[in-house]
């Protein structure tokens, strides 16, 4: 790829000085173990009873000799004396074993890093301290996969109370450490975060439906929900899901429901000024964020318009909104904002949509209603539906006037023009330029934020009571972008906000490109219709599509989400930019891909089983490099959890890191499959499958 793969210390301690003191340390400890070892198997009182191979040999002879059957004397092969020798011996060869192994490392670094070009654009190590710094680099990496193999060993499945789990979203250690008003709902990651076990599937856990069939049917034993919940529901839920023995069904409901979103959708447009919603591309709409989405029913019509919606509803124990969205292979992930930012960069989205959401929009002086400025786009559309903003209630009821009131006041405030209101719907268009901000009286709305806390990586900071995104360089109104799908290229000027050359993106995308057919070609035999049926299952209709929530671990610019869409493929990406790498996550927003910000030391927010393919390219350099707090076991466990039952991943890497992810991914019951790639020696790439392992249900 594009990007240079760098390499570097994993964290942990450090090795010594120099080789020599390791073997010197190392023949000084094992000559003190085999003085001590003499003194104790020599002393009176253990003389008689010690046997190393005591457990093995149970029944044999205590006497130290035997006599065969022509009467002379033969030593006992497990005597003192031949124990003695056999433990020099064996002292021996550890010693040279550990000798052969530090001058193998010590050649293997020093020839790779001679061998570097500037091909791979990896930086060139000169001289002695360099070589030395990178062949401790080495050894560290190869220290952490050795001990994350053996430590893995130990580990055992998760408790039945994980298969929904998410950590980092304890709402009752959350109570308990005395956080309300919402911030309960808010995540919270730290030491009791970590989930180093195998989470199991649940014990009625079917492959889901592939798309587009799994957008309309979804195996109720799959989330979290059960049959009593959907029977019990309100009138509301029973029109979005229809229960049909062991799966709910969205389509059958298309004359209430369907029908009603795309009425809705129409409202939308209308009120806009637009024909109808297939017009929202041309007005410069391609990405959307839905909070408190339902059941991402308006994602999945508006899917079909080319428009990308993603969304965020708080964790919930049962039920949840954002695990059935992902079900049905749309994209959602869990995000609370009661205190802390979103984690997307300012400017990120063309619509912000919210419909009954049972957000207090008064509450902490407008500071949602602000958080929600800040990740629109300049001319970009707030569309809102509420009780509250039913005029008639209004008049009725002084709470929901006085709320309203606060709302729509609080939006002028902001700058936005009320574009219309309907019924319970209103639309308001946030300004295209910043001459409103200047323009106001004094001492009303928000202040606009200073430069230094008007940034670009919101990793969950406190939110913040000013207006952002001002001062950055890509505020460009949504009707001046290009409209989708040109918007993926970016122009010339764009990609200089960027600090990214046309050039290196094209570069990067065609790279992808190649990547993606090779990938396609390795996994078609699995994923369409030319794989033999499992059994008991009906011959599918081709092509059917196994792949279709994809998590890109290291997004770099988006190149594999592009190459994705420019293939065909009918899937839809979450592209993550670590915190411990570069951020280009401005540049794949703006690109007209969905996108966040997260450090892998942490839990995705997820539910466990929600993505189909999880990929990553120079992730393991990216993070081997770093002095983090979290093993590459963490991270692999973490994947795991997030991953469906014969779900894919995809990683490339470094020659070395791929080998010793491998031994970790066999202990994870994946199966792995190793791929050398052409003209590259120096990568490599392996291609895993998690098995369907569910939990015994227990008998009755």
């Amino acid at each position: 790829m594009s990007r240079p793969l760098h390499r570097g210390s994993s964290g942990g301690g450090r090795l010594p000085g120099n080789i020599q003191d390791v073997l010197k340390d190392s023949r000084m400890k094992l000559k003190q173990e085999e003085e001590d070892f003499d003194k104790k198997r020599l002393s009176p009182d253990r003389r008689s009873s010690w046997n190393p191979f005591h457990f093995i040999y149970t029944t044999s002879s205590p006497s130290k000799q035997s006599v065969p059957g022509n009467g002379s004397i033969a030593h006992d092969p497990f005597s003192p004396v031949c124990s003695r020798k056999l433990y020099k011996l064996t002292s021996l060869l550890l010693k040279f074993g550990l000798f052969v192994i530090v001058i193998l490392a010590l050649t293997e670094s020093f020839w790779r890093t001679i061998s570097l070009t500037t091909a791979y654009r990896n930086p060139t190590f000169r001289g002695y301290r360099r070589l030395q710094e990178q062949l401790v680099s080495d050894l560290l990496d190869i220290g952490e996969f050795s001990l994350g193999a053996s430590r893995i060993k130990e580990t055992e499945f998760c408790s039945l109370e994980s298969e929904n789990y998410i950590p980092c979203f304890n709402i009752s250690e959350n109570l308990e450490l005395g956080l309300t008003e919402g911030q309960e709902q808010d995540r919270h990651c730290g030491p009791t975060s970590k989930h180093n076990c195998l989470v199991f599937s649940p014990s009625g856990y079917k492959i889901p439906h592939r798309w587009p069939t799994g957008r309309d049917v979804i195996w109720i034993d799959n989330v979290k929900i059960n049959a009593q919940e959907v029977l019990s529901s309100g009138s509301l839920t029973k029109r979005m899901m229809l229960l049909d023995e062991d799966q709910i069904s969205f389509s059958f409901a298309s004359s209430m429901v369907d029908d009603s979103i795309e009425d809705y959708s129409h409202q939308i447009a209308e009120m806009i000024g637009l024909r109808n919603e297939s017009y929202l591309v041309q007005a410069g709409v391609r990405t959307v964020l839905d909070i408190g989405c339902g059941f991402g029913s308006l994602g999945a019509h508006l899917f079909q318009k080319q428009l990308l919606t993603m969304c965020i509803a708080n964790y919930e124990s049962s039920g949840s909104q954002v695990e059935i969205t992902l079900e049905r292979g749309l994209p959602a992930m869990v995000a609370s904002f009661t205190a802390k930012s979103l984690p997307f960069p300012s400017l990120s989205f063309d619509m912000v949509h919210s419909a009954w959401d049972g957000i207090t929009w008064n509450h902490k002086d407008g500071i949602h209603l602000i958080e929600v400025d800040r990740v629109l786009r300049p001319g970009g559309y707030f569309v809102w539906t509420s009780p509250i903003a039913n005029t008639r209630a209004s008049v009725r009821n002084k709470d929901i006037s006085k709320t309203w009131d606060f709302v729509r006041n609080f939006a002028k405030d902001l700058c936005w023009d009320l574009l219309s209101q309907q019924d319970k719907t209103v639309v308001w268009k946030k300004p295209s330029n910043k001459d409103c901000y200047a323009s106001r009286s004094h001492g009303s709305g928000p202040l606009v934020c200073k430069m230094g806390r008007d940034v670009e990586s919101p990793y969950y900071h406190p939110l913040e009571a000013c207006i952002g995104g001002t001062h950055s360089r890509r505020w460009i109104p949504i009707e001046k972008r290009p409209k989708w799908p040109s918007r993926v290229t970016l122009n010339s000027k764009e990609l200089a906000v960027h600090g990214v050359l046309s050039d290196d993106l094209s570069e990067d995308d065609l790279n992808w490109k190649t990547a993606v057919r090779n990938y396609w070609s390795l996994l078609s035999p699995l994923i369409f219709s030319d794989h033999p049926k499992r059994p008991g299952v009906e011959d599918p209709i081709p092509p059917y599509n196994m792949v279709r929530n994809v998590l890109d671990m290291n997004a770099h610019f988006g190149g594999f989400n592009s190459a994705l869409l420019e293939a065909g493929k009918s899937v839809w990406v979450m592209n993550v930019v670590p915190t411990s790498g570069p951020n280009h996550l401005p540049l794949i927003v703006d690109r007209g891909f969905l996108g966040v910000l997260h450090d892998w030391c942490e839990a995705f927010p997820t539910y466990p089983r929600t993505y189909d393919l999880v990929h990553a390219e120079g992730f393991l350099s990216l993070e081997a490099e770093k002095q983090h707090r979290c093993s590459m076991l963490d991270v692999f466990f973490e994947i795991d959890r997030l991953l469906r039952p014969e779900g894919w991943v995809i990683l490339r890497d470094t020659s070395s890191l791929i080998e010793a992810a491998r031994k970790i991914t066999a202990r994870l019951k994946w199966e792995a499959r190793v791929v050398e790639i052409e003209n590259n020696s120096d990568e490599k790439l392996i291609v895993c499958q998690k098995p369907l392992i569910k939990r015994r249900s227990n008998p009755s």
